[in-house]
């Protein structure tokens, strides 16, 4: 097992959280949720139409309803929304009935998100949905002994120079916080400090300088080719005094495109574990999980989901 899932899973353990799991049929969810209860590193709250129960639908309609009235959504529409699992299983962790939530096995990434975003409060620091892959590497050195953060894989299409700040300052803080070792950013792009020029260098050069003016406690830089950023002999003869090239182990992407195609070529082609992808920006924890996820993916997200949850209460003692 990889050192980082080991470490994940080992910290999940140590004070497990209620997380629902709105896909009760689809057989890799039934068989990780009996390993996440047989290894204690969640309480799972499997969910299916049959079993909702019907007082908390009135009362997530409710809410729902209050919290969007702008929407020229009916009543009767809201309902109807609560009969579905997953956004019964997100006003559950939005009003504390469960700690986070794991979805995507069947849902698409959209419906998750659309989810997370209708239902979840919105972290004031960060108010934007992104996405964010653990990446895993065997036999690897680069980033933080192998184990890389890709960022945005999952959101937003094409993020203005405050989106990618946003979306940066959330995988940062995610690394920090719930992997535990000190992230080192990369913008990425198809230029290295002026290799390249137009608008599109431009855009990212404004969002690091965004990035450092919000949140100086990180190390970041760009924009930087991908060699360039994970490559220390290469980063040598093009940025030798950079903070981050040569070293990064979080990559910023310039699009969905970019990222989203990136993490599905190293996670075949490299072999690489791929977690995720983790849905930041929320006040509540919770994961998507792509379609093609298998049972260990499933088992992962369930633990970054707890560990997340963990640090949730621990921060309003």
């Amino acid at each position: 097992m990889h050192w980082i899932v080991n470490r994940i899973r080992e910290k999940a353990k140590a004070n497990p959280k209620r997380i629902a799991f709105p896909e009760c049929k689809d057989e890799r969810v039934q068989e990780a949720v009996r390993i996440i209860k047989e290894e204690n590193i969640a309480e799972p709250l499997v969910l299916s139409p049959q079993t909702l129960e019907k007082e908390k639908q009135e009362e997530f309609a409710n809410q729902y309803y209050q919290r969007h009235s702008q929407r020229h959504e009916s009543f009767e529409e809201v309902r109807q929304l609560m009969q579905d699992p997953l956004y019964y299983g997100a006003m559950m962790t939005k009003l504390g009935f469960a700690d986070g939530f794991v979805a995507g096995a069947v849902y698409s990434t959209s419906k998750v998100a659309r989810a997370a975003i209708r239902c979840l409060d919105s972290d004031p620091q960060i108010n934007l949905a992104s996405g964010c892959f653990v990446m895993a590497f065997e036999h690897s050195s680069y980033g933080e002994r192998g184990v890389l953060i890709f960022s945005d894989c999952a959101v937003i299409p094409f993020p203005n120079p405050e989106q990618l700040a946003l979306i940066a300052l959330a995988a940062a803080q995610f690394t920090r916080d719930v992997l535990e070792f000190e992230p080192r950013v990369a913008f990425l792009s198809f230029s290295t400090k002026g290799s390249a020029k137009g608008r599109w260098i431009e855009k990212i050069r404004e969002a690091v300088e965004i990035t450092r003016a919000r949140d100086a406690s990180f190390l970041v830089d760009g924009e930087l080719q991908a060699d360039a950023a994970l490559d220390a002999d290469v980063a040598s003869r093009k940025l030798p005094f950079s903070p981050v090239a040569g070293k990064a182990n979080v990559l910023i992407f310039p699009s969905l495109e970019a990222g989203n195609i990136s993490y599905k070529l190293v996670q075949r082609l490299a072999k690489a574990r791929a977690l995720g992808p983790i849905i930041l920006g929320f006040t509540q924890p919770c994961s998507d999980l792509s379609r093609g996820c298998s049972v260990d993916d499933i088992i992962d997200c369930a633990a970054l989901t707890t560990i997340r949850a963990q640090n949730k209460i621990k921060n309003k003692k």
